[in-house]
């Protein structure tokens, strides 16, 4: 399956966002992923340091390498603002 992420980063982290029907189509969810990650809408904004790379394993040996593109703000992201990951 041919997708392409994006990877959002800041001065000190950073989030992959994923859709949570991708995480859904891996047959996890979000007890999967710490607190440490954020919802807003169908996007999950998963923390670079367990979470991203959690989703990566199992995207990856359900469907190959996984492509990313990154994307850099110098200030604090929005992201830090989103809602802490909860249960769905």
């Amino acid at each position: 399956m041919k997708k392409i992420f994006k990877f959002y980063t800041d001065p000190g982290h950073g989030w992959l966002a994923v859709k949570v029907a991708d995480v859904l189509r891996l047959g996890m969810s979000a007890k999967d992923f710490s607190s440490y990650s954020y919802t807003r809408g169908s996007t999950l904004y998963l923390e670079e340091d367990g979470d991203a790379s959690k989703f990566q394993k199992a995207w990856e040996s359900m469907f190959g390498k996984m492509e990313y593109v990154e994307k850099h703000t110098d200030v604090s992201h929005p992201i830090r603002s989103y809602n802490r990951n909860q249960f769905w």
